[in-house]
């Protein structure tokens, strides 16, 4: 692999330099298409919330769940690659949005507190996750026992989704629709106790 791109002994894979910036391009064309505010005014997302926007890329879905975090919230960008972080930081200096952080992962660790968001969501993807075990696994770890996963198929089928994710017991699947399923942590009472 090339110097823009690597796969590391935690099986991460981060693509090169050149696809994210196509990546990014492509997302801001679907942006305008079926603006993210849409989708995310789907989530659940209440004011005050911890958001998570884990594989946040260039940022598309984080202003509008910013918005519904409101001023007592707050919503972690959270991605493998620096120029998404560098595009989160120009967002939110354009935007003037002081409720979005941005947070480099190393390999799948967040660096976020365990058990701290009410609500993850991770879209356009999932189908690039090499070891989706210990990626669900973190996903988990800041989750908080009643919060909530929605994750998409991204470029995979929903019946893989939905395999991977029920295969990890670690969340259940409580709903899907077209575009995304919605899962909550198992064994919630065993996680509460613990805390």
């Amino acid at each position: 692999m090339t110097g823009n791109s690597h796969k590391s002994q935690d099986s991460v894979y981060r693509i090169p330099n050149v696809a994210f910036s196509a990546m990014a391009f492509i997302f801001r064309i679907r942006d305008r298409i079926n603006p993210p505010e849409k989708k995310v005014s789907r989530f659940g997302i209440r004011p005050g919330m911890t958001v998570v926007d884990y594989g946040c890329g260039p940022g598309g879905y984080l202003e509008s769940a910013a918005g519904l975090a409101g001023p007592d919230g707050i919503v972690y960008a959270v991605d493998i690659h620096e120029r998404a972080i560098e595009s989160v930081s120009q967002l939110i200096t354009k935007t003037r949005q002081k409720t979005i952080i941005p947070v480099l992962a190393e390999g799948y660790n967040s660096g976020l507190a365990t058990g701290s968001a009410d609500l993850v969501y991770a879209l356009d993807m999932f189908h690039m996750v090499p070891d989706t075990a210990a990626f669900l696994k973190e996903l988990l770890r800041i989750t908080k026992s009643d919060g909530i996963l929605i994750i998409d198929d991204g470029h995979q089928p929903r019946d893989r989704t939905r395999q991977l994710i029920s295969g990890s017991g670690l969340f259940e699947i409580i709903s899907e629709e077209k575009d995304l399923l919605r899962c909550s942590p198992k064994n919630r009472e065993k996680r509460k106790e613990r805390s």
